[in-house]
């Protein structure tokens, strides 16, 4: 693992800690993890492998990642004030992202720390390519990413709407 493989698996485990704090939605809410799973895309998506077991690892880790977005976000806190939306996780929700993401960490240590033997093993056994590791990795963090932003946006605007008045219905006479 390169420096920048660890600053960006920080980065993104540390993302949800600063909604620890009550957090504004809004468009930097947005655009940080947007910005860093966008980087790693343009870094390590180069190709969609597609042989032998390929796409079930790849679409795997990506239900896995969208399972801990999803449950990430519904256990955070959406309020909106009657002008904004803010969130807030709970250390639940905390927890389920930084288990989510460091899983990945966790496997890239193993992968580059003594376990790929066994890995490429398993690989053969499975027939899967090495690059079908580097996309679903890379597939997990992004639905992890978009399922808690997802969630969090959804809800917000439903508060949104739930809070805006109600127009009187004309009736006809």
């Amino acid at each position: 693992m390169t420096f920048t493989d660890w600053i960006l698996d920080l980065a993104l485990i540390l993302i949800v800690f600063r909604q620890l704090r009550e957090q504004r939605i809004n468009l930097h809410f947005v655009l940080l993890p947007l910005a860093i799973i966008g980087f790693v895309g343009h870094n390590y998506l180069h190709s969609f492998p597609t042989a032998g077991n390929d796409l079930v690892l790849i679409g795997a880790l990506a239900l896995l990642g969208l399972s801990f977005g999803t449950a990430s976000a519904l256990t955070s806190r959406v309020r909106f004030d009657g002008r904004h939306a803010f969130v807030r996780a709970s250390w639940t929700a905390a927890g389920l992202w930084v288990l989510g993401m460091s899983l990945r960490l966790a496997f890239q240590l193993y992968a580059t720390h003594g376990g790929g033997a066994e890995l490429a093993r398993f690989s053969q056994q499975h027939q899967l390519t090495g690059s079908a590791w580097v996309t679903a990795l890379v597939l997990m963090a992004f639905a992890e990413v978009f399922g808690r932003l997802g969630v969090v946006l959804a809800r917000a605007a439903r508060l949104r709407r739930q809070s805006e008045p109600v127009a009187p219905q004309l009736v006809a006479a």
